[in-house]
């Protein structure tokens, strides 16, 4: 659930069939992971479900204002041990959030644990809320 879109970030909404005028060489279905966006004074972090991916095979890229997520969930099968039945399904990951300028581009973090893809998007100086004291006069 939205309730309202950030001033500094805009969620591209994507849908499964969508292309990105890009050749696919991978014939993996495409997952749009879920995502969720909390906001503190001084950051945006956004936090991406991307379960059966690993760290290894997420690829981050920010072009212009585009900050795309992209990565490869695979079931991998433990060695000496033999796959019987799955109900999981690898594929490909990917999103797009449209960031404003209001985002501080040289200092964005991003880390992965247990299929969660964490994100901080730290607010550029002047997207900060900052006290104006009042001198006398």
């Amino acid at each position: 659930m939205m309730t309202e879109t950030t001033k500094e970030l805009e969620v591209q909404e994507q849908s499964l069939a969508e292309s990105d005028g890009m050749e696919r060489t991978r014939s993996e279905v495409t997952f749009i992971p879920r995502s969720d966006i909390y906001e503190t004074e001084d950051n945006l972090y956004l936090t991406l479900d991307m379960p059966g991916a690993s760290e290894g095979k997420i690829d981050i890229t920010l072009e212009q204002n585009i900050l795309t997520i992209s990565g490869i969930s695979s079931n991998d099968v433990p060695e000496g041990y033999s796959l019987t039945y799955s109900e999981f399904q690898d594929g490909d990951y990917e999103r797009r959030f449209r960031l404003t300028d209001r985002i501080d581009r040289d200092n964005i973090e991003a880390r992965f644990q247990n299929g969660v893809l964490k994100i901080t998007l730290p607010k550029a100086e002047e997207a900060r809320t900052r006290k104006i004291s009042v001198k006398p006069a």
